[in-house]
């Protein structure tokens, strides 16, 4: 690697990663440094490419997050470039696959050239998998963590930089082909349709339900039962989700899924070693500063239609409910991981201000 220039180093710096990395170490890179796709390297010879794919089907498949990264890659269908290809063919086949960098060997296995996205085409990143699903945002909440503000405006027109925050949502969705919203309206809904439809450029097509009186985070559901009859996204008001929604879909139908709840890692380091005891206050097993990862339900998920008839009429529930339901009943429920900084929760005054920062509006 001695003979990249200067900028193309530092791009490297931020991809490539040694075999016995861990899971959990890979996806918090991929976090910090904006990146979906790793190039793992030992002693100036290539070993393999990580994708945050890869680390969420190990995560999906219960691996450890302590797993060393050359364990979880695919060796199969992994596409790169030989010193002998032309510039034409190598772009070809990035943009054929969409990959975020193009790792160049020669026959020894050595590292010659990568070709980075940015440096090849003009958009900002690959394009994804279009899809076209249903989407229904949960739009009716007072938005009480969010006073005084809230009292004005409902949380949904929030701004968020140029936009409100349900644009926002609705732009992700609709960067992957989602054209269909459903919106599920309570507290200031007027508010919320008067927005939109006074709304200069409006490439939504929006159709609201409102409940009489406040019937959770799914209750309104059942009213919407004879409109969507296929697979559809269901989003809180709140969130931002950086993640490619396509793998989900393709998560939720591989696992043939009833539901899918989108969940985000959080990594909780505690400062101090910890004590387990036994009766008698016998000291069991100590741990120094131990690291606890969980997965947070983010308020995202993907629901199959035949769920909008069991969701009771005119009640109070939640989907949390349902989720129970679907599982006592023996249906199957999915959980989908992604990484900490890819979930921004924008419901409450210090994480709103966070969701600024990450998105570059502070």
């Amino acid at each position: 690697m001695k003979n990249f220039k200067l900028d193309k180093l530092k791009k490297l710096v931020a991809v490539i990663i040694l075999p016995q990395m861990s899971i959990r170490e890979a996806f918090a890179k991929m976090d910090a440094d904006n990146v979906r796709l790793l190039c793992i390297m030992e002693d100036h010879k290539y070993r393999g490419i990580l994708s945050a794919g890869d680390i969420q089907r190990a995560i999906i498949g219960n691996k450890s997050l302590d797993t060393p990264v050359i364990d979880v890659i695919r060796t199969e269908k992994v596409r790169l470039g030989h010193e002998g290809d032309s510039a034409e063919e190598v772009k070809a086949l990035m943009l054929k696959f969409r990959t975020e960098f193009m790792p160049m060997l020669n026959d020894a296995g050595e590292l010659v050239e990568v070709y980075f996205w940015d440096d090849v085409f003009t958009s900002e990143k690959p394009k994804q998998d279009q899809i076209d699903l249903p989407v229904v945002i949960m739009a009716g909440g007072k938005g009480t963590r969010l006073k005084p503000f809230s009292n004005i405006l409902p949380k949904p027109l929030f701004p968020l930089g140029g936009k409100t925050i349900v644009e926002t949502i609705m732009d992700k969705f609709h960067d992957m082909g989602c054209h269909r919203f459903y919106f599920s309206v309570n507290h200031k809904a007027n508010f919320i349709r008067s927005y939109f439809d006074h709304l200069e450029e409006n490439p939504y097509k929006i159709d609201y339900f409102k409940e009489d009186e406040p019937l959770g985070t799914a209750g309104s559901l059942h009213l919407i039962k004879d409109k969507i009859s296929e697979t559809f996204f269901v989003s809180n008001c709140d969130i931002v989700i950086d993640a490619d929604y396509s793998e989900i879909l393709d998560y939720h139908r591989e696992q043939q899924n009833e539901i899918t709840m989108v969940c985000s890692l959080k990594y909780i380091k505690i400062p101090y070693g910890t004590v387990e005891t036994s009766e008698g206050g016998q000291v069991t097993s100590l741990l120094e500063k131990p690291e606890l990862t969980y997965k947070i339900n983010t308020g995202l998920y993907l629901l199959e239609p035949h769920l909008l008839e069991e969701i009771p009429e005119n009640s109070f529930y939640h989907i949390t409910d349902l989720i129970d339901d679907v599982r006592v009943r023996g249906g199957r429920v999915g959980a989908f991981p992604i990484s900490e900084k890819s979930w921004c929760d924008i419901g409450e005054w210090a994480e709103y201000k966070r969701t600024l920062g990450v998105l570059g509006f502070s």
